[in-house]
């Protein structure tokens, strides 16, 4: 199998792989995005395929032993709780992490054009560039949630908040707020 792999893309690993051969895979498994870790913390990415795909391969390169090794669940083995598939940093919490790479409203990576449109949500009160990427945050899950379950802003202050703010949560608070105006806005938390 790998045999025939190597005879159908015309890859040479007679030296090894270098990052000719790592360009030569994605270009051949295009519905897969590779991404190379190397480091004791993951900290340098060495390969990044440049593929729009929500399926990866993630690999961490041993300059010891100068092999490969398959990541089969990135969280756990870089010890975080989400790793953002815009700069492959990790992080403890997903909702809250910004990144240039992904939009900030649907989360969806690489980021969403701008338009002068802004669509509203009345859900989550956010606003959205345009209805392909307002469907998105209706339907994009992260933790079993959906993005508009999960980032909401305030009605009354507009900032961002991670969870709903249903009166029924016994966690909510009133705070009164007073913005660089003077305008006093109540705030529900």
């Amino acid at each position: 199998m790998v045999h025939q792999l190597l005879e159908t893309t015309g890859i040479k690993l007679d030296e090894g792989g270098r990052i000719r051969e790592l360009t030569q895979f994605q270009e051949h498994f295009k519905e897969h995005q590779i991404v190379i870790f190397s480091g004791l913390y993951f900290e340098d990415v060495l390969f990044d395929g440049q593929v729009e795909s929500e399926k990866r391969i993630n690999l961490l390169y041993d300059d010891t032993t100068y092999y490969y090794h398959v990541i089969t669940y990135i969280t756990g083995t870089m010890a975080k709780t989400y790793v953002c598939k815009g700069c492959n940093k990790g992080c403890k919490r997903d909702v809250t992490y910004k990144c240039e790479q992904s939009c900030s409203d649907c989360m969806s990576v690489p980021p969403c054009a701008f338009y002068d449109v802004r669509i509203p949500c009345e859900s989550c009160s956010r606003n959205f560039r345009s209805p392909t990427y307002f469907d998105k945050h209706k339907k994009k899950e992260l933790r079993g949630k959906t993005v508009c379950e999960q980032k909401r802003n305030c009605v009354s202050c507009s900032r961002s908040r991670e969870k709903s703010m249903d009166v029924s949560d016994r966690t909510v608070r009133t705070v009164t707020r007073t913005d660089r105006l003077g305008i006093s806005a109540t705030c529900r938390r």
